[in-house]
């Protein structure tokens, strides 16, 4: 059996760290153990991350890229539909793959999760 882990971003794409080190958590994760279901709900002004076409300096972290990679091994990632509403993206193209969700697939996701890490 899978194990289930939830990770849960609340902060910006950039100006802090959170959302890098937790898609570096998730990047990890899918790398290192294939048994885990690895499940990304993106709330608050990380809603912001799954905006595509992200353009950073050379040598810092994109987003977007780490995103991608994510979903390339496997793992999910949902944004809160009221959070990307509130932020003007509801109706904006996301990085594919990526989908808006809600509060209670969030709860389904928390109570069917073996671990939910929070950033």
């Amino acid at each position: 059996m899978n194990q289930k882990i939830l990770i849960i971003v609340n902060d910006t794409p950039y100006g802090n760290e959170k959302a890098y080190n937790a898609f570096r958590l998730a990047i990890q994760l899918g790398k290192d153990h294939h048994n885990v279901e690895v499940r990304v709900f993106l709330m608050a002004d990380a809603a912001n991350c799954a905006i595509p076409n992200q353009v950073t300096p050379n040598g810092y972290y994109n987003i977007e890229r780490m995103i991608k990679l994510i979903l390339s091994k496997g793992a999910k990632v949902k944004i809160c539909g009221s959070c990307a509403e509130a932020r003007g993206l509801k109706n904006l193209q996301l990085i594919e793959d990526t989908e808006l969700s809600t509060m209670a697939e969030l709860t389904n996701w928390v109570v069917d999760s073996d671990k939910v890490i929070t950033f």
